[in-house]
């Protein structure tokens, strides 16, 4: 299987912080998150520091200024702010990079389209999830290629994600499978989309949230949408045994699911 790395220069760059009110206190959470202000049941915190690659559309980008980054994640982030009643700060962090830096206290969360999985619930405690995903398939919609399942996929250039479930849903197909396909990792999907539209790749698969982003674009097509198995569940990633902090961001989400903030913000992206 051919793999051919897209290298990017990641960094972890500090972004326009969100402010919230803000007290004082101190946390007794066992993550790194630095308290004040009070939350659910007493928990405080002064800052939420959000990890997040802000290269993921429609989840994570950046608006047309180039700095100011935007997205479903991103106001998700605000939103929990706002009902943890503290600021928050955006941390632009490469996908490749990202558990690492949560697990050095680089931020508190990482709030970065991250799909639940049995693997990663090894190391890291989730929120309740916020929204389903499932695998899909784009193409372009004048190219000659429309792959209706992965197994049409044989023979052709597809791009993807690296270290993704995007990643591990295509290598798993093909290693089961016993097809070949000419494989290309990407550090961020913007650029496989990118190599799709400049004809070097056939086809892209990637999350179809994501995906919903590219096809509204009348020169994406999607081809497939994965139908099979359970969706694939997104949420708030943090540290290990942070109990206090997991309690309150899940609080914080069961209110604006019922308040209709979290609609509002999908219907603004999707």
């Amino acid at each position: 299987m051919k793999k051919i790395i897209s290298i990017l220069a990641a960094s972890a760059m500090l972004l326009t912080a969100t402010a919230c009110s803000s007290g004082s206190g101190s946390s007794s959470d066992s993550s790194n998150t630095s308290s004040s202000a009070e939350g659910s049941d007493g928990f405080k915190i002064d800052k939420l520091r959000v990890g997040s690659d802000v290269a993921y559309p429609p989840f994570e980008y950046f608006d047309t200024d180039g700095t100011t980054p935007i997205g479903v994640d991103m106001e998700l982030a605000e939103a929990l702010g706002e009902k943890l009643g503290c600021e928050v700060e955006i941390v632009n962090t490469a996908w490749d990079g990202i558990f690492a830096g949560l697990s050095k206290g680089d931020y508190d969360v990482i709030i970065s389209a991250v799909t639940i999985t049995s693997e990663r619930l090894l190391d890291f405690d989730f929120s309740d999830p916020y929204i389903e995903n499932w695998q899909s398939i784009v193409v372009m919609a004048d190219g000659e290629v429309k792959p209706a399942d992965p197994s049409e996929l044989a023979g052709l250039r597809v791009g993807y994600q690296e270290d993704t479930t995007s990643d591990i849903y295509l290598t798993d197909f093909i290693d089961k499978n016993g097809i070949t396909v000419d494989t290309y990792e990407y550090a961020t999907v913007m650029n496989a989309y990118d190599d799709l539209a400049a004809g070097r790749l056939d086809a892209v698969i990637s999350d179809s949230t994501v995906a919903t982003k590219y096809i509204a674009d009348s020169k994406y097509e999607q081809s497939w949408i994965q139908t099979e198995g359970e969706p694939e569940l997104f949420g708030v990633c943090m540290p290990k045994g942070s109990t206090e902090l997991q309690k309150a961001v899940n609080d914080a989400l069961t209110e604006i699911k019922a308040d209709g903030t979290l609609d509002k913000i999908f219907n603004t992206y999707f």
